[in-house]
C-alpha cells in the first residue's frame, strides 16, 4: 500500500472516529471533510469506497444502534431518545430506525422487553423431585 493511500485511510478513520465519538452532535459533511483534510465531494467518495457506505448513512446507523440500546436499557420515551442520539425530528428518526432495524422504535422496545413466559408448573415440579438414581 502506498504512502498516499495509507494517509487517506488514516484521514477516513479520523473522520469515522469523530462520528463514533460525537454521534449525538450535529455533524455535517463539510466539518467531517475538514477533519479528513479533503474536499466535501472527495470525502464522500473516499469514505464510501473505504467503508462501503456514505458518511451520512454511517452516522445514521451509529445513532440508531445507540437508540436501540437506550430503548432496551432506559425508561426514556422515544422522543427523548430521538434527541439524545442526535436526530432533530421524531419523524426522521422513526423512518430511519424502521429502515435500518425493520420495525419502528416502539415495536422494537415492546417485542424485546416483554416479560418472559412463565415456566409450566409440571416442568418445575419435575426438577424439584428427588432423583430415583442414586
Amino acid at each position: 500500500m502506498g504512502r498516499a493511500v495509507e494517509e487517506m485511510n488514516r484521514a477516513m478513520l479520523r473522520a469515522r472516529d469523530t462520528m463514533d465519538r460525537s454521534y449525538a452532535e450535529p455533524l455535517d459533511i463539510p466539518a467531517l471533510a475538514r477533519i479528513a483534510h479533503v474536499s466535501a465531494a472527495h470525502f464522500i467518495r473516499t469514505f464510501r469506497a473505504t467503508f462501503g457506505e456514505t458518511p451520512h448513512r454511517y452516522l445514521q446507523r451509529r445513532r440508531v444502534e445507540r437508540a436501540m440500546y437506550l430503548l432496551l436499557h432506559t425508561g426514556q420515551d422515544v422522543t427523548e431518545i430521538c434527541h439524545a442520539v442526535g436526530f432533530s425530528s421524531l419523524g426522521t428518526f422513526s423512518r430511519t430506525f424502521r429502515q435500518i432495524v425493520g420495525e419502528p422504535p416502539t415495536e422494537y422496545r415492546k417485542r424485546r422487553t416483554a416479560p418472559a413466559a412463565p415456566v409450566p408448573g409440571c416442568f418445575t415440579k419435575a426438577w424439584n423431585r428427588p432423583s430415583s438414581f442414586g
